[in-house]
């Protein structure tokens, strides 16, 4: 009865340690920031029905590497549901790749996600629309301010109506929704908002590497 009474008492000591690390890791740092990715595996992260295996987790890292896919961040941290926020994540792009931080989205299970903004993750793949930008509607064109092989980090910033996005600190990208804006009918959902973040597998000769994934939650 005793190592019985022992063993129980040692599994809740565990199931407490283990919510204890949890909490730790939704614990914002001294400047606010939350880890989204916990370095080990996609707990938290839901992966499109198309081709999930162009996601997988080495070295600490996310790789994405495959077909066209899109990882949703599906986790505790608000709800997985921002309006205002500080989103970066540090970025290391393969010669021609191709990716995007999407924000104000939600899971779809295939095709590229109609509702939200891409911030571009593109040094060198055949589009001109490169790192910085906010896809289709404030495009960095055809220079990036980030480099291949070498880690840099891409923040976006949403306040109201008003959008930034930095690369290593230096603002590529500053851009309002007009109040009379209207998205385009293919991308209907491409508005202001709230919603979730995603990760883009653009295609199969694109290699990204994602670490660092945090987010900080701003006022409404």
């Amino acid at each position: 009865m005793l190592t019985r009474l022992f063993t129980l008492a040692t599994f809740a000591c565990c199931g407490l340690l283990i919510t204890a690390s949890h909490a730790q890791e939704a614990t914002a740092d001294g400047e606010g920031w939350i880890d989204l990715f916990n370095g080990k595996d996609l707990s938290g992260w839901k992966i499109s029905a198309e081709n999930p295996e162009t996601f997988k987790v080495e070295n600490g890292e996310i790789v994405v590497k495959g077909e066209r896919a899109h990882l949703y961040y599906d986790g505790e941290v608000n709800d997985h549901n921002f309006k205002n926020f500080s989103w970066r994540c540090e970025i290391m792009t393969k010669p021609n790749a191709n990716s995007g931080m999407y924000f104000h989205t939600e899971h779809q299970d295939e095709g590229w996600p109609n509702k939200g903004f891409e911030a571009q993750v593109n040094n060198t793949h055949g589009d001109p629309k490169k790192t910085g930008g906010l896809y289709d509607i404030k495009d960095v064109l055809n220079d990036s301010p980030a480099k291949d092989n070498e880690w840099f980090t891409q923040e976006v910033t949403v306040e109201g109506k008003h959008i930034v996005v930095k690369v290593n600190g230096e603002v590529t990208c500053d851009y309002t929704e007009p109040d009379d804006y209207e998205a385009p009918a293919e991308r209907s959902g491409r508005k202001i908002g709230s919603g979730t973040f995603a990760l883009q597998g653009h295609d199969p000769g694109s290699e990204v590497h994602y670490r660092k994934v945090q987010v900080k939650v701003l006022p409404e």
